[in-house]
């Protein structure tokens, strides 16, 4: 069975972004970057909510052929734009998956069927990032087997929370350990 895995970067006062959907106060860097690569590079599928596909698509594609793009900064934009993509969204259409052209489009109604199926079929892990609604609902669902979580060092006050799941989901630590360059806490987690 394949791995459902969720990675995010939060603040330690456990925000996901700040105030007005914000996530560039972030506290992002080179080895989140790398875990980042390492993470696509383990999956042959990623799934998104719409708000999170949007912005990838039109970040990432341009940035494999930007020679001022980080080197791992162009194999992640290769790594997204190689990748099967499943989105999950009422008001996404075919027609506005340019240029990723690799992408199932999943209703709502239909997210935890069709997740359960892609978990059963043969392949490698199924990699989500951002995508915060979709994956509470799946962790809620039982979905999710692993959540990694990149803990940077600043504190927002406020925007928007990390979990915000319509019931407690408790959890156990799998690893915790610091990224290199010393500024990220890599925490992974598995529903207990």
């Amino acid at each position: 069975m394949r791995k459902l895995i969720v990675t995010n970067i939060i603040t330690l006062d456990g925000y996901y972004e700040g105030p007005g959907n914000d996530v560039m106060v972030l506290p992002f860097d080179e080895a989140f970057d790398d875990y980042n690569a390492e993470r696509l590079r383990a999956a042959d599928t990623l799934l998104l909510g719409r708000t999170s596909y949007e912005g990838f698509k039109t970040f990432w594609p341009p940035v494999a052929d930007d020679p001022s793009a980080s080197p791992v900064g162009r194999e992640i934009s290769r790594l997204n734009n190689a990748i099967d993509k499943v989105v999950v969204s009422d008001t996404l259409t075919p027609d506005r998956t340019a240029p990723w052209h690799n992408t199932e489009i999943v209703k709502r109604a239909d997210a935890h069927a069709r997740v359960a199926e892609l978990k059963d079929a043969p392949g490698r892990e199924i990699l989500m990032f951002g995508s915060r609604t979709l994956w509470n609902d799946l962790l809620t669902a039982g979905l999710v087997d692993e959540i990694h979580l990149m803990i940077g060092p600043s504190f927002l006050g406020a925007g928007t929370p990390v979990f915000g799941g319509p019931s407690p989901v408790r959890l156990r630590l799998l690893e915790s350990r610091t990224l290199p360059g010393g500024r990220l806490v890599l925490t992974r987690y598995a529903p207990a």
